[in-house]
């Protein structure tokens, strides 16, 4: 049997390094309290985590591209706050697409100006972020959305209802994380979104439309928020209007959490889901060790930090380098 070296280890350690550290966790949490492992929890954990979830989706595809996107959290409010408010002014049935209409078309913007325009995904996305803020309160003017009659409308179904036994947002996440698999990984586009994020140049003078794929990547994620807002309005019939402030920046801990690279062309589906489930586990695990919720962002930030040195040692093969 052939002996591993130590860059090899390293390289090795570097690239299961979360999953390790998040079993450790899972151990611990046992441990500190045994109500963590329960059915009841761990079920309520995955439905608390699908709306993070079904927007981290979208993201992934972004970050694949070798882009970000800041603007998600912001957008999540915007929508959430339009389909409560176009809920009762004209019923469910026409504000959900209404709100898919404007949450694409914010989403093609983004796409235009990072696609089309060339410009830089990090700054384009963080002014949106407090562009599409200002909106969501001129929309609103500055108040919280509620809807009138909770007990008369079938809108709930996408936030507290079931099939099967299974809570809906569980089956929306599971469901939509399958279908957009299948997309990164076996279809055409796919395989043009792992070619842009890892070498433009290259993608562009071998025929793929850059541009266009930059652009398909933002409406994506624009789709995923808008079924998000829909899961986060249905399930609480009303909402803030900063329903998705911050969220933007656990959105992103998930897709790196899960291996998507910050200098794109890698990452998958499944792995962002993985991500997801550990950020989701991780925070339920502090709580119920008694901490306040507010120890969760610092380990978030702990998290975040760990996860793209980890990816950077992984393609340098060394979890240490002496040199900068």
């Amino acid at each position: 049997m052939a002996t591993l070296t130590r860059q090899q280890i390293a390289s090795a350690a570097a690239k299961q390094g979360i999953l390790i550290a998040f079993a450790l966790f899972m151990i611990a949490f046992a441990f500190a309290n045994p109500k963590f492992i329960g059915l009841d929890n761990l079920s309520s954990v995955v439905r608390s985590s699908a709306i993070l979830g079904v927007m981290a989706l979208g993201v992934t595809f972004v970050v694949i591209s070798g882009n970000l996107d800041l603007s998600v959290g912001s957008m999540m409010s915007f929508s959430t706050v339009v389909v409560l408010d176009l809920h009762d002014k004209i019923g469910p049935a026409l504000a959900i697409p209404a709100m898919f209409a404007m949450t694409l078309a914010l989403g093609a913007l983004i796409g235009l100006l990072v696609g089309y325009l060339k410009l830089n995904s990090l700054i384009v996305t963080l002014g949106m972020l407090s562009a599409i803020h200002g909106l969501t309160l001129s929309y609103s003017g500055g108040k919280n959305m509620d809807i009138a009659d909770k007990a008369g409308t079938w809108f709930s179904v996408f936030g507290q209802g079931s099939a099967l036994g299974v809570p809906m947002p569980i089956l929306i996440f599971a469901g939509l994380a399958a279908l957009l698999g299948v997309m990164l990984s076996k279809t055409p586009f796919g395989r043009k979104v792992y070619a842009v994020g890892g070498n433009a140049t290259a993608a562009t003078f071998s025929g793929v439309p850059r541009a266009r794929t930059v652009f398909t990547c933002y409406l994506l994620s624009a789709a995923c928020v808008a079924v998000a807002a829909l899961i986060q309005a249905s399930r609480s019939m009303g909402a803030q209007n900063t329903v998705g402030q911050g969220l933007e920046l656990e959105v992103l801990a998930a897709v790196i959490l899960g291996g998507a690279s910050l200098m794109g062309g890698s990452g998958t589906i499944f792995k962002t889901v993985v991500g997801v489930l550990i950020l989701g586990f991780i925070q339920n695990g502090l709580l119920l060790m008694g901490l306040q919720f507010y120890v969760q962002f610092v380990v978030t930030w702990v998290i975040i930090i760990l996860a793209v040195w980890l990816d950077i040692a992984a393609k340098r093969g060394k979890l240490w380098s002496r040199i900068a």
